[in-house]
């Protein structure tokens, strides 16, 4: 990833902004709410000291080129209603996404809306091959959402993650750049 300046992309009703400090209170809101942490590997937070430290961890892996998270930014309005990102890059081959929003916001399309924005920017900019999605059993949502967005699922990761001091079994999904072209060119 040999990005200088963080980028700044944009959909019909989005920006997908760098997340910054001023930003504390809108990635507070987001991660101390248990429906949205409910299938992550993050406790809900507790203060905003713990969101500030989620955003110095989304810029650490930027500067180290292994990742980029983005802010979700209603155009015309101030402040994130969610983030989205890879949360590990491999230049030229693969990706992994991750993606979460304001719960009062779900079901409206938007993360429809701006997955598309960084799948391709994924597929262009980083050359990528494969971008894959890790689903904790049960996440229906998210597993709809994929599936819309043409992903395949590909099995079940036996106890492929730790944490909490336990073992989680992992969905994983995956769309490769060939079929995502495929449906893109569809949709024209």
């Amino acid at each position: 990833m040999d990005l200088k300046k963080f980028p700044t992309l944009s959909s019909e009703r989005f920006e997908l902004i760098e997340i910054t400090e001023s930003h504390v209170e809108d990635m507070f809101r987001l991660y101390s709410d248990p429906k949205v942490t409910r299938y992550f590997d993050l406790l809900p937070l507790q203060t905003q000291l713990q969101a500030k430290e989620a955003i110095e961890f989304y810029h650490k892996r930027f500067q180290n080129r292994t990742g980029i998270r983005w802010g979700i930014a209603l155009k015309g309005q101030k402040g994130i209603i969610g983030t989205l990102g890879f949360n590990k890059i491999l230049e030229n081959h693969k990706g992994r996404i991750g993606y979460d929003l304001q719960h009062k916001y779900w079901g409206r399309g938007y993360m429809i809306e701006v997955l598309h924005c960084i799948l391709n920017y994924g597929f262009e900019r980083f050359n990528l091959k494969r971008i894959e999605a890790e689903v904790i059993p049960g996440n229906i949502g998210s597993e709809r959402l994929l599936t819309k967005l043409n992903f395949e699922k590909e099995g079940v990761l036996r106890q492929w993650m730790y944490w909490n001091e336990n073992f989680y079994d992992i969905i994983m999904y995956s769309l490769l750049d060939s079929d995502f072209r495929k449906c893109t060119n569809k949709e024209e």
